[in-house]
């Protein structure tokens, strides 16, 4: 499934999209970014609460699929700056960790 299959598959809005052809290979949920950075495998998609710089460092190294921030999170322009330079797929949604964590799993990832 790709990114772009993704959004679509549980109404997530994007809020980087470089890359929406990436393909999602694995689900990795967490919010401490060592512990993300060190078990998050290539091609997961992350979901997390967290919303500041060091997301978008933590995706690279971990050559994450995408980042998507549950419960409402935004962020300020300059993360998304930053995402888009790198080409860190990014996307939000209102439901809470558990419900996209079960709706991924319905997608059988």
């Amino acid at each position: 499934m790709t990114v772009n299959e993704l959004i679509k598959s549980l109404s997530l809005v994007p809020v980087t999209l470089p890359d929406g052809d990436r393909e999602v290979e694995g689900v990795y949920i967490g919010d401490l970014l060592s512990w993300v950075m060190g078990r998050a495998q290539s091609g997961n998609a992350w979901v997390t609460i967290m919303s500041n710089l060091n997301i978008v460092a933590v995706a690279t190294l971990a050559d994450v699929s995408c980042i998507i921030l549950a419960e409402g999170v935004t962020l300020d322009e300059q993360v998304k700056r930053t995402a888009e330079s790198k080409d860190v797929n990014i996307l939000s949604t209102d439901k809470t960790a558990f419900e996209v964590a079960s709706a991924l799993a319905g997608l059988g990832l």
